[in-house]
């Protein structure tokens, strides 16, 4: 299961409602979509006709070192999202480096009886817009 559909939903119908595009930008940043979510997202969003490519990239690509750590799709969202956010991330905006930056958190609506069900599990994506004056 991946949250790729959702998140290239929430950034397709942002630009759309802002009238923006990705160049507008310094970073465009996903919870943990992992590489294989990445580059769904990557895929769906082409078919719209928007690469966000360039300037997107992924916190739990950008925590974990997937050479050297047996971590496969990634981890966890909320935790990659944290940890890569309040510390780099906010860094980078304090230092000037990013001025606008795209942030999204993405997940699944986890139900137990719905999962014990078969029912499909809902996945959501949260954006902000953040910009240092």
């Amino acid at each position: 299961m991946t949250t790729a559909p959702a998140a290239a939903d929430t950034i397709k119908n942002y630009f759309d409602d802002t009238n923006t595009k990705p160049s507008d930008y310094d970073l465009i940043l996903t919870g943990d979509l992992g590489e294989v979510g990445s580059n769904l997202l990557y895929k769906l969003l082409n078919e719209q006709g928007i690469d966000i490519m360039k300037n997107h990239n992924d916190c739990g690509l950008m925590i974990f070192d997937r050479n050297k750590q047996d971590v496969h799709a990634g981890g966890s969202g909320c935790g990659c999202s944290g940890s890569v956010f309040c510390s780099k991330i906010l860094n980078d905006m304090q230092s000037g480096k990013l001025k606008n930056i795209l942030f999204m958190a993405t997940g699944a609506l986890m139900s137990p009886t719905s999962s014990g069900q078969g029912a499909n599990i809902p996945a959501i994506a949260h954006l902000v817009n953040v910009k240092n004056r």
